[in-house]
């Protein structure tokens, strides 16, 4: 018997991918339990439908994270810091204030969990944070802490 899966099985296959099982596995646990449903043929070309409009929404995403990339790769970031006379922050730069910075200076709003700063930033001067888009796009930017 052949279904199409509609969730993610163990040890059997992916969502929207075609999959010959046996005819009880497929009657009595997979299609009741919604997991799959039966490999017609007008189901088998609402999933390629369905795996083409995934693809081009994918396609859609992957162009936006590059043209974010771009844009934050052009210029460096200005963090503004409380300090002290001989130029040592109070506290440290957060994850948090690089986001703001993002959004206020280059206009795309990122989650705050999805920066990660390389160095600790304890003064005034240049340092580096990593951005994590997911799906192995990730990007370093530059921020310079100044004083406020």
């Amino acid at each position: 018997m052949q279904v199409i899966l509609i969730q993610d099985v163990n040890n059997l296959g992916g969502a929207n991918e075609l999959v010959t099982v046996k005819n009880g596995y497929g009657r009595n646990f997979l299609i009741p339990k919604k997991l799959a449903i039966e490999a017609s043929p007008s189901n088998i070309k609402q999933m390629e439908e369905k795996v083409k409009q995934q693809a081009k929404k994918e396609a859609k995403l992957l162009a936006e994270i590059n043209n974010v990339i771009s844009v934050l790769k052009e210029g460096s970031l200005k963090v503004g810091a409380k300090t002290g006379t001989s130029g040592k922050i109070f506290g440290s730069v957060t994850s948090v204030q690089i986001a703001r910075a993002i959004k206020d200076q280059k206009g795309y709003e990122i989650d705050r969990r999805r920066i990660q700063i390389i160095d600790e930033v304890k003064e005034l001067g240049t340092y580096k944070a990593k951005i994590d888009f997911g799906n192995g796009h990730e990007t370093e930017v530059e921020f310079e802490v100044v004083a406020e």
